[in-house]
């Protein structure tokens, strides 16, 4: 089971936000049978193996262990991941695009940029995965607390210079084993925890 996973299939994803089916994956973050979760969740034994049958033809979902119970087989199934995240890809036709309005200091644009973010990844993974390697990605995250808005301008501003400088370092266009890497760099204020 992966910590998190990318939904990018369309189908998938329609399937992983019903509310039950939903909920029938958070439940399987320990293998469980449809009889066991039909008693966890209030509904029939048959309800939640069709919900089951769905979520595992979606790869949502999947089969750890048969064993006999009387006359029946009894399925153990566990989530594919312990949280999933929707892929923008899945909705390829109105997915965000930050090329169509570039504005740094936009909110709007800043989401564009993190569902590319998402997207991206979520294809490395997806890729790696297949081919049985990691992939190379590194990030930060950390809180800062501006006494006023001129300092928050003035914070993006030495931000901003100091990625160029070191863009400007250690980029090689020249190189013909090297790869392109993308780099975000993103403040927003905090929100909450809910």
């Amino acid at each position: 089971m992966f910590d998190v996973t990318v939904i990018e299939d369309p189908a998938a994803a329609e399937v992983s936000l019903d509310p039950m089916r939903s909920r029938l994956l958070a439940e399987l973050a320990q293998p469980a049978s449809a009889a066991m979760l039909a008693a966890r969740v209030g509904l029939p034994r048959q309800k939640v193996n069709y919900h089951l049958r769905t979520l595992e033809r979606h790869g949502l979902v999947e089969l750890v262990e048969e064993r006999r119970k009387g006359n029946a087989t009894e399925r153990l199934l566990r989530a594919t991941a312990a949280s999933y995240v929707i892929s923008p890809a899945a909705l390829a036709a109105v997915q965000p695009d930050p090329a169509q309005s570039p504005d740094r200091l936009s909110a709007r644009w800043l989401l564009a940029l993190a569902a590319r973010l998402v997207r991206d990844v979520g294809a490395l993974i997806t890729g790696s995965a297949r081919a049985g390697k990691r992939v190379a990605t590194f990030a930060l995250d950390g809180e800062v607390r501006f006494a006023t808005p001129a300092a928050r301008a003035a914070f993006a501003e030495e931000l901003t210079r100091a990625v160029t400088t070191l863009v400007s370092k250690y980029h090689d266009e020249e190189a013909e084993s090297g790869r392109p890497h993308r780099i975000v760099v993103a403040v927003h204020p905090s929100t909450k925890e809910s």
